[in-house]
């Protein structure tokens, strides 16, 4: 393994948190509740129907849950039940890396740094939760979700 010992040239503050976020497609309830009692947690749900944006899906989604957080003792991630554009391959993974950002302008030039060479699936705009979010996978394949004040 090759490692970097050398100093940053700056140590930056912590601005921004980093999760897993899991897609379970249509099973993530079911999955929220066994790592539940596997590990001890417990979780939040949003689900489509409950949120402002329900009317943008298709009626079969509304019992879809949109977003979960799940907490455990030294465990943290997010969970959804995804969308149906994303096809689903066991073998490609179902995580996306998901930031949060207390500082504006450090997640715009950490969003624009991460997308260099990727694709911008979802444009940074206003998310009806509160802040700003965009979607997007970097030059290496990775998915990630980054949410802006």
């Amino acid at each position: 393994m090759t490692t970097s010992n050398a100093p940053a040239a700056t140590t930056p503050v912590a601005t921004a948190q980093l999760q897993p976020y899991i897609f379970f497609y249509g099973r993530c309830e079911e999955a929220l509740q066994f790592y539940k009692e596997a590990l001890g947690g417990s979780y939040e749900s949003m689900y489509v129907k409950d949120t402002p944006v329900a009317e943008q899906f298709p009626p079969e989604a509304s019992g879809k849950v949109m977003h979960a957080s799940f907490t455990a003792p030294g465990i943290a991630f997010f969970a959804s039940d995804g969308r149906e554009e994303k096809t689903i391959d066991p073998d490609a993974g179902n995580i996306a890396m998901a930031l949060s950002f207390t500082d504006g302008p450090e997640g715009e030039r950490v969003f624009n740094a991460l997308s260099a060479g990727g694709k911008v699936t979802m444009p940074l705009d206003k998310a009806f939760w509160g802040g700003r979010f965009v979607e997007f996978v970097d030059r290496f394949g990775i998915d990630w979700m980054m949410t802006l004040p």
